[in-house]
C-alpha cells in the first residue's frame, strides 16, 4: 500500500542542517560578545575611542589619540646582531630597510601646543624586502601608567572634563590613582618630566614585550627602544610657539639625516611580559640592533604617514605579541579610530565633513 505521506528527509541531512545552523548562532554570538552587542558593560574598541572623544574632543579627520604629529621618511641598517634571535629579514647582516615614520604628541586635539605634554611619539613601519611589514608605535617614558585596557578605560573616564568647568575633576583623578597603586612608577617619571626642545634627542620605549622567534624555533621575550645620536645638552628651555616641534625637526634635517640606535632588551626567565607598568632589572642583556637613519620629514595632510595605521601586532616572521593585554586592544582601538577619520575623509554620510587641512 502506497504511504501518502512525504518522503521523510533522511537522518544524516537533518544532522548536518542542525551543525550547520549551530555553528552560525555560535558565530553571530561570538560577533556579538566581541562587538559588545550581547554585553553591554563589556570593554570594546568603540568605547575606548569614544572615550578618547569625550576626553579630548572630535576632529575629523584625525587620528582619535596622538592627533598632532609630522611624516618622516628614511632606513634602517640591520646591525646583525639580533639575527641570532630572530629570523626577521630586518635583522639580517647588512640588510637596508625603507622605513615610513611619523613622531606626535598625545591627544586628541591636533592643534595644542607641543609644550602642553612632557611625552612625544615616534611609530614606524618597516617595509621588508620579502613583502611583510613591521609596524611598532614607541613612546618617551619607561613605563606605561596602567597594565590592561580596563585600566585604561577607567583612566580615561577619569580624565574627561567636567562640564562645567571644562576641565578634568582632581577628585576623580586621584580616586583613580588611589584605586590603581601600580601606576606608581610612571606617576614618579611624570613629577620630573619635561617638555623636550626636539623629536630629534629623545628617547622612545616599545613599552610592550614581544618575542623574537630564532630559526630553530627558540622564542626570547623582548622590550625595544629608540637611543637617539642627538642630545638636549646646551639646551636650557623649550622654545616658544605652539609648533616648535616640527620646525626643529624640519631644521635638523636640513643640516643632515638623524640616527637612533635599535636596542633590543633580552627578558630573563620570570620578568613579566604581560604588564607594561614594570621595567626589568637594569643587569639584563641589551644588544644593538641596527641604526634608524631619519632623512627628510613631509606635513602629515600629505605625507606619506597619513594613510597608515601604526597597528603593533602587524609583524614579519620572526617577531610575536607576547601576552600583553594591551597589544590586542591597541590593535582593535587602532582600527576602530583608523575606520573613523577615513570615512570622515571620503565624507560617508554619517560622518563630519573635515576641513581641508584636517585630511591625514
Amino acid at each position: 500500500m502506497h504511504d501518502p505521506t512525504p518522503p521523510h528527509t533522511p537522518p544524516r541531512r537533518i544532522g548536518a542542517w542542525s551543525l550547520i545552523i549551530g555553528i552560525v548562532v555560535i558565530v553571530a554570538i561570538a560577533f556579538g560578545y566581541v562587538g559588545g552587542w550581547l554585553a553591554p558593560h563589556r570593554l570594546t574598541p568603540e568605547k575606548l575611542v569614544n572615550q578618547l572623544q569625550h576626553d579630548a574632543g572630535t576632529f575629523a579627520g584625525y587620528r582619535r589619540n596622538h592627533a598632532k604629529g609630522v611624516c618622516v621618511v628614511g632606513h634602517f641598517d640591520s646591525s646583525g646582531q639580533a639575527q641570532t634571535y630572530s629570523v626577521a629579514q630586518v635583522f639580517a647582516p647588512g640588510q637596508r630597510t625603507p622605513v615610513v615614520g611619523r613622531f606626535a604628541i598625545p591627544g586628541g586635539n591636533p592643534y595644542a601646543p607641543d609644550s602642553s605634554v612632557p611625552i612625544r611619539s615616534m611609530a614606524l613601519r618597516f617595509a621588508l624586502a620579502n613583502g611583510q611589514q613591521w609596524r611598532t608605535g614607541m613612546n618617551s617614558m619607561p613605563v606605561f601608567p596602567v597594565a590592561t585596557p580596563q585600566a585604561f578605560y577607567a583612566q580615561l573616564q577619569a580624565k574627561q572634563p567636567d562640564p562645567v568647568t571644562g576641565k578634568p575633576d582632581p577628585a576623580k583623578i586621584a580616586a583613580f590613582f588611589a584605586a590603581h597603586p601600580e601606576t606608581a612608577a610612571f606617576r614618579a617619571w611624570a613629577k620630573t618630566a619635561r617638555p623636550s626642545a626636539s623629536f630629534a634627542t629623545e628617547s622612545y620605549w616599545g613599552l610592550n614585550a614581544f618575542v623574537f622567534v630564532d630559526a630553530a624555533g627558540r622564542r626570547q621575550p623582548v622590550r625595544w627602544r629608540m637611543v637617539p645620536e642627538a642630545s638636549d645638552a646646551g639646551v636650557a628651555t623649550t622654545p616658544g610657539g605652539a609648533d616648535y616641534l616640527a620646525a626643529d625637526l624640519t631644521e635638523r634635517l636640513a643640516r643632515g639625516p638623524q640616527r637612533w640606535q635599535l636596542q633590543v632588551t633580552l627578558a630573563n626567565p620570570g620578568d613579566p611580559t604581560n604588564d607594561a607598568t614594570k621595567t626589568w632589572p637594569d643587569d639584563r642583556r641589551t644588544i644593538d640592533a641596527g641604526t634608524l637613519v631619519l632623512e627628510r620629514s613631509a606635513p602629515q595632510a600629505s605625507g606619506p604617514c597619513r594613510d597608515i595605521n601604526y597597528d603593533p601586532l602587524v609583524l614579519p616572521a620572526g617577531i610575536e605579541a607576547s601576552d600583553d593585554p594591551l597589544l590586542p586592544a591597541r590593535s582593535a582601538a587602532y582600527a576602530d579610530s583608523y575606520l573613523h577619520r577615513t570615512s570622515e575623509e571620503a565624507h560617508l554620510p554619517g560622518t563630519a565633513t573635515p576641513k581641508p587641512e584636517t585630511s591625514r
